[in-house]
């Protein structure tokens, strides 16, 4: 099955627009892995942020949200926001460290670590990874990942990946 995960940050919508765009890459990465899925695409989203990121999305690259169980899958979460002092959550030493090892967990893919994220470590790192957990049963040993964006500005961590 073919899987994505975006960011559900908030300056991807046009109500934060500005004569400059400060996620100009990221937001381009969005919309090719958006609109490689295809015209009907599940979206897993946890939170009100990433529902409203992914509606954006698909409506950008004219695809439809649907509840069929065969369509492609786009998941929107991200990793932790406490990677700078000047991140949203301020810094956490252990930040990097556990966005290292969600990265490991996304781009090989392992399943079972993805299912087995520690829920209290991704609250503490003000992670947004209900959605990524999903991925555990959406992902099998040697699908291939393929990386669209990996950065953390604004010190918080955003991936940009496509599984087939």
């Amino acid at each position: 099955m073919t899987c994505a995960l975006v960011p559900g940050v908030p300056a991807l919508l046009p109500a934060y627009a500005s004569i400059e765009d400060p996620v100009a890459d990221l937001r381009a990465a969005c919309l090719a892995v958006v609109g490689a899925l295809g015209p009907k695409v599940r979206v897993v989203a946890f939170s009100e942020s990433g529902a409203r990121v992914a509606r954006h999305l698909l409506d950008a690259v004219g695809a439809e949200e649907v509840t069929d169980g065969q369509a492609p899958v786009l998941v929107v979460a991200n990793g932790s926001a406490k990677r700078a002092p000047t991140a949203p959550g301020h810094f956490d030493e252990r930040a990097e460290a556990f966005d290292d090892d969600l990265r490991r967990a996304l781009l090989e893919p392992l399943p079972t670590a993805l299912g087995a994220i520690d829920a209290q470590l991704a609250d503490e790192m003000w992670a947004d990874v209900a959605a990524i957990r999903t991925l555990g049963d959406l992902l099998a040993p040697g699908d291939r990942a393929e990386v669209g964006y990996d950065d953390a500005p604004y010190g918080v961590q955003y991936w940009v990946v496509r599984w087939v």
